[in-house]
């Protein structure tokens, strides 16, 4: 294994009332943030979403080995046939599952088989998992911690494309294995989250929720 080179920390240590602003501003823009699956078809610059993979790309990775790929789909046909491939695999999964009272309490929620944010959402960015990578020989190169350096690699994109003004939906259909296929992926790559981001709807309904407080979420030692 070839040790990288060391060079200096690039590091700027701000005043803790600059410290405490900055934290409060950021939580309670994140604090805003809703997930929807309602979705204006207005057109979003790709440089916007060019900014956020670059932003998730910063993630740490075990090794390093920054093992992600943003696939990022616009063209209409494809996200139709992403849309098509992800409701028949749904259909398949609630056939014999889900009776009819499970499926109309699903449906106020957008989360039956009915998948329009697909296609109404201007883009379509699915998060493809490298389970392993290759050497420059061709030989096989084990990847570390792949689900917890995706996870967080995603935590970034979701806060990047809502400090923009955007919002997204994080979608995992059941099962992802089409996705593959339909976006031409390698072996190695497996599809890991399914996020459409735009701007909402005019008439975009979100559930009234709300989050846990910091006395159930953390412990202090």
């Amino acid at each position: 294994m070839t040790i990288p080179p060391f060079v200096p920390l690039s590091y700027t240590r701000l005043p803790a009332g600059d410290s405490l602003a900055r934290a409060r501003a950021f939580h309670a823009q994140m604090d805003r943030r809703r997930t929807t699956r309602h979705f204006s078809t207005d057109p979003v610059p790709r440089e916007l979403l060019a900014l956020a993979i670059r932003t998730a790309g910063t993630a740490p990775s075990g090794a390093h080995q920054q093992p992600w790929t943003f696939v990022a789909v616009s063209d209409d046909t494809l996200k139709q046939r992403m849309r098509a491939a992800a409701e028949e695999e749904e259909r398949a999964f609630y056939a014999g599952r889900a009776t009819p009272e499970w499926l109309d309490a699903l449906a106020p929620l957008g989360t039956d088989e009915h998948k329009p944010h697909l296609t109404d959402a201007p883009w379509v960015i699915v998060l493809f998992r490298q389970s392993f990578g290759y050497f420059p020989d061709g030989e096989k190169r084990t990847h570390f911690y792949t689900q917890e350096s995706c996870g967080i690699a995603a935590g970034l994109f979701i806060a990047a494309i809502h400090t923009m003004g955007l919002v997204t939906l994080t979608h995992t259909p059941s099962p992802m294995g089409f996705l593959g296929e339909l976006l031409e992926r390698p072996a190695n790559e497996k599809a890991m989250l399914v996020m459409p981001v735009g701007y909402p709807a005019i008439n975009a309904r979100v559930p009234d929720l709300s989050r846990k407080p910091l006395d159930e979420i953390a412990i202090w030692k």
